[in-house]
């Protein structure tokens, strides 16, 4: 079996965590810096309208939940282009907040520039850096985003367990499962030509 392509668009295990600079819907402006107390730091790329993200918000929810009392910090950054969907608008995302009162900072990235340093995939997309935010995990939250009742592994959650707990990963590389980010000027099924799955 020849292997697989390796990925050239999505940061690679090991990868530094890239800096960002980017408005929040609380009102403030956050970079990476900001987060430097927590012990790992989740970053995920969502936004306001996907089915996927959506159907496993409640979810992401309670991993953040369960493991801040750990140090575990949690930051969602949509960089959907508003064009391509009205409902990924800045004022869209701070109604979403403001009624579902979400356990992270929920930043946007307008010129998609942090999505592609990190080479988001789709909605959800997740990113686990430990301590000195390295990445160990990345791919998806759970098995069936779309619909919580049919999940069976929680991979972010068993990543974070593994992390904190010191031990090898049990996995650290998922293909993450949602609509692909909406770039601007493209038509909204469009993906960059270098972006693949990760395994």
């Amino acid at each position: 079996m020849s292997p697989s392509p390796r990925n050239t668009f999505t940061l690679e295990l090991g990868a530094a965590a890239p800096d960002f600079q980017l408005p929040a819907t609380d009102g403030k402006t956050y970079s990476l810096g900001d987060f430097k107390d927590a012990r790992a730091l989740v970053i995920f790329f969502t936004c306001n309208h996907c089915p996927y993200v959506i159907g496993s918000d409640e979810i992401t929810r309670r991993t953040a939940e369960r493991f801040a009392p750990g140090g575990v910090r949690f930051v969602g950054i949509n960089s959907n282009s508003a064009g391509t969907y009205p409902e990924d608008s800045f004022t869209h995302m701070v109604a979403r907040m403001k009624q579902h009162q979400f356990p992270w900072v929920y930043l946007h990235d307008r010129s998609q520039d942090v999505a592609r340093a990190y080479g988001a995939l789709r909605t959800p997309h997740f990113y686990l850096f430990d301590g000195q935010r390295r990445l160990v995990y990345t791919g998806r939250g759970v098995d069936s985003p779309r619909d919580a009742s049919r999940v069976t592994v929680n991979n972010l959650a068993d990543a974070i367990e593994d992390l904190l707990a010191g031990r090898p990963l049990r996995t650290a590389k998922t293909n993450p499962i949602g609509c692909n980010v909406k770039w601007e000027g493209k038509d909204a099924h469009w993906m960059p030509a270098e972006a693949c799955d990760l395994v």
